[in-house]
């Protein structure tokens, strides 16, 4: 077998994982909390929210503050899912990164 064979041979079994890869992601699920666990937000693997809890004590604050919340508790679940979708693509590229690869998040 030629080097040449070798490399298309690992490029086909790099994509089968990349696309078994991307399945794993899309089921990944990520929670980001917020004032004391009062606003919670749960992002599935393509990064869409999937749950908002809203606990009825935040309510009676100014509406400001609970969008504030809002916006800070999906960043954390933002961040969660990037750290989560990072650990499945070093599943498959062996923990060697892709330059300048980014999922669309």
């Amino acid at each position: 077998m030629t080097d040449f064979t070798k490399i298309m041979d690992k490029a086909k079994e790099l994509e089968v994982k990349m696309k078994e890869s991307q399945e794993s992601i899309k089921k990944i699920r990520a929670e980001g909390v917020s004032g004391a666990n009062s606003v919670k937000i749960i992002l599935n693997g393509e990064g869409e929210i999937v749950n908002l809890d809203i606990s009825p004590e935040i309510l009676k604050e100014d509406k400001i503050i609970v969008e504030d919340l809002i916006k800070a508790a999906f960043a954390n679940a933002k961040s969660q899912l990037k750290s989560k979708t990072s650990e499945e693509i070093s599943k498959v590229t062996g923990g060697f990164g892709i330059p300048n690869f980014k999922w669309p998040l």
